[in-house]
């Protein structure tokens, strides 16, 4: 019944933002874009990472049969597409075989599958579709962000900023020094987070085929409910970022023409009297919190009880998306500390929401939630004190996500299983 209420939320969701694209946008949604993809070449990273999580359900000699099959899909529409001079100038060669098989594998689960292996299965799909249909509605969101939010709040950010030592344009500015291998290595870990995800996830779920069933909290959850909320913060506190705000842009969107003045990342800005500033509507305004930094920050959260190359690795990617957020001008540091505080807010409610509510559960979720509002507003309203006080403010802001980390490390581990001690043999009596 959770599963079915479920879906039944995530199929209303995806109706009304498609709705609200076409309406806002003039462009079609994620279900239309989803069904698109059956036929014309969709992006293959995220069907395919999609058909991984699928697979979970499935044996190894189905997994090779589905991996097989889906490869050959593709290489179908890939000799048709070059049979009539297809356009794939964008790079979009395949993929479609990934969302034939996941489709199909629902088919099987519905009409060759009974009881609880027909539900198991179809977990798997829409499991699987679940993480493409997330990738396109946050395409949709961040369209819709900068349609309907012509006015940014950068320049309250960027004052706020001052308070943590504008770490932006010091990041910025080591990332050039770097030269290009920096830039490469960072822009690879920050284009690939998803793929560091479906891999953590991978490893969560490994037993799921011999156990038949699927563990009860696992990283997906929270990576989908982080790509669920976080637009509906950009809607309330529109931000474009250092480098469009103050900089040239990136990726094709933005301009100086734009800019409040062109200062990233050489020239700290000053502290003056911020007001919102109307920007492009091209650019999507998703900076506040960001959540490049809540996915690493939950990948970080998730690797803790794995082996020690896996935690290395999420330490790794942790670190790097940081430096990358920060370094390509994408983030204020501002932005980092609320997505730090959104994380571990989600985290712990969807683990409290597992385990049943109890006092501890409701406590943390409830101050999470409020310092992440008293964040969002001191960065608005507070933003020319906190410049003028760095070092007050700083700490105070470095104090306040400490103090999320704090509670949440103390509460789950309390929620860790006790391991019951090891019983002793009783004593026997001596024999004369």
């Amino acid at each position: 019944m959770l599963w079915a209420a479920a879906g039944v939320v995530a199929l209303g969701f995806l109706i009304a933002l498609e709705i609200a694209a076409r309406h806002y946008t003039g462009e079609p949604g994620p279900i239309t874009n989803q069904a698109k993809e059956v036929i014309f070449a969709p992006k293959p990273g995220p069907l395919y990472g999609g058909l991984l999580l699928m697979m979970v359900v499935l044996t190894w000699r189905q997994r090779f049969i589905a991996a097989g099959a889906a490869i050959g899909i593709d290489i179908v529409f890939v000799l048709v597409r070059w049979a009539v001079d297809a356009d794939t100038s964008d790079g979009r060669y395949f993929g479609n075989g990934a969302l034939w098989v996941m489709l199909g594998c629902a088919v099987i689960a519905v009409t060759r599958r009974t009881g609880q292996e027909r539900v198991l299965l179809l977990k798997a799909v829409g499991l699987g579709l679940l993480l493409v249909a997330g990738r396109k509605a946050g395409d949709t969101w961040l369209h819709i962000t900068a349609k309907t939010r012509p006015m940014v709040l950068d320049q309250y950010v960027a004052t706020a900023d001052h308070a943590l030592g504008n770490p932006s344009w010091l990041a910025g500015r080591i990332l050039e020094a770097t030269g290009p291998i920096g830039s490469h290595l960072l822009n690879a870990v920050y284009a690939q987070l998803a793929l560091a995800a479906v891999a953590v996830a991978l490893y969560q779920l490994r037993h799921v085929a011999a156990e038949r069933r699927f563990p009860r909290h696992h990283l997906v959850r929270t990576f989908l409910v982080i790509g669920l909320l976080g637009p509906g913060i950009y809607m309330i506190f529109p931000v474009v970022g250092p480098v469009f705000a103050y900089g040239p842009g990136a990726s094709g969107t933005g301009g100086v023409e734009w800019a409040v003045a062109d200062l990233w990342p050489n020239t700290l800005p000053s502290i003056g009297t911020p007001h919102p500033a109307l920007y492009d509507a091209i650019t999507p305004r998703n900076c506040m919190p960001s959540l490049h930094t809540a996915w690493a920050t939950a990948i970080f959260i998730h690797t803790r009880k794995g082996p020690r190359a896996l935690r290395i690795a999420g330490t790794f990617w942790l670190i790097a998306t940081l430096s990358a957020t920060l370094g390509f001008g994408y983030h204020y540091g501002a932005d980092l500390v609320a997505g730090v505080v959104f994380t571990l807010t989600i985290e712990a409610a969807l683990r409290a929401f597992d385990r049943g509510w109890d006092r501890a559960g409701i406590q943390l979720v409830a101050y999470g939630t409020a310092v992440f509002a008293a964040l969002l507003l001191s960065y608005r309203y507070l933003s020319v004190e906190m410049g003028e006080n760095p070092w007050v403010s700083g700490p105070l802001l470095l104090l306040a996500m400490a103090s999320v980390i704090y509670g949440y490390v103390r509460t789950t581990r309390l929620w860790e299983p006790k391991a019951a001690p090891a019983r002793q043999p009783e004593p026997q009596p001596e024999l004369v």
